[in-house]
């Protein structure tokens, strides 16, 4: 059975909640460093920052903001780096495959909102077998606007049929959390993510919090 009639749909952040790309994203930014002569950074610097994509790895990298003027022609040169590998290491978290298993069984439909460009994210959901039953995939450019803003996740709502208040939308990001909030679903930040030392998922108030994947069905009951 439905863990709660009123939910009908689970909607997923991409990276740092479903699957680990951190590895291909920061190896594509140091890339760029040491083809310039500079010294190689510790991944361990890179991991916080990869749900910030192309702005958190060069920021990482070169101390960049996205209002520096060569930001653009970085960005790019970052994304070709990112595209060369980015299915050589990238995995579902662990719990993922049984997780998403799970809620087919329990006839919940379920999708995928991210802010990752449709040129990456189309590629990365193919590559994974676990994913193909997802009744929604929405990527950062298949809307006007970007989370924070809700409507990427109206239009996976949309796609799935329902309406938003019987959907729920889980992130590693407060972003997430607050395009959740206004396109008002319920939602569950993912502390396993790329949250870094500084985030603290308390203050964002989402309706519920994870520390694994498969956490999520014990929420669902209890919610």
């Amino acid at each position: 059975m439905r863990p709660d009639a009123t939910v009908q749909a689970v909607l997923f952040d991409l990276d740092g909640t479903l699957v680990d790309s951190a590895p291909e994203l920061g190896a594509a930014a140091d890339k760029m460093r040491t083809d310039r002569g500079l010294p190689s950074l510790p991944f361990e610097l890179y991991r916080p920052m990869a749900g910030a994509g192309a702005r958190g790895m060069l920021g990482i990298a070169f101390g960049l903001t996205p209002q520096a003027p060569e930001f653009a022609a970085l960005r790019e040169e970052f994304f070709v780096n990112y595209e060369a590998t980015m299915l050589s290491n990238t995995h579902v978290f662990e719990g993922v495959t049984d997780l998403v298993g799970a809620l087919v069984r329990q006839n919940l439909a379920w999708g995928i909102v991210t802010n990752k460009s449709k040129r990456f994210t189309e590629p990365l959901v193919r590559s994974i077998p676990a994913f193909a039953s997802a009744g929604a995939v929405v990527s950062g450019d298949t809307t006007p606007h970007a989370k924070p803003h809700p409507e990427p996740l109206f239009e996976a709502a949309r796609r799935l049929g329902l309406e938003p208040g019987r959907c729920i939308y889980v992130g590693d990001d407060e972003r997430d959390i607050v395009a959740g909030r206004a396109a008002g679903m319920r939602t569950v930040a993912a502390t396993y993510g790329y949250m870094g030392a500084r985030a603290d998922a308390t203050l964002w108030q989402a309706d519920g919090t994870i520390a694994s994947p498969i956490q999520l069905l014990q929420w669902l009951n209890e919610a």
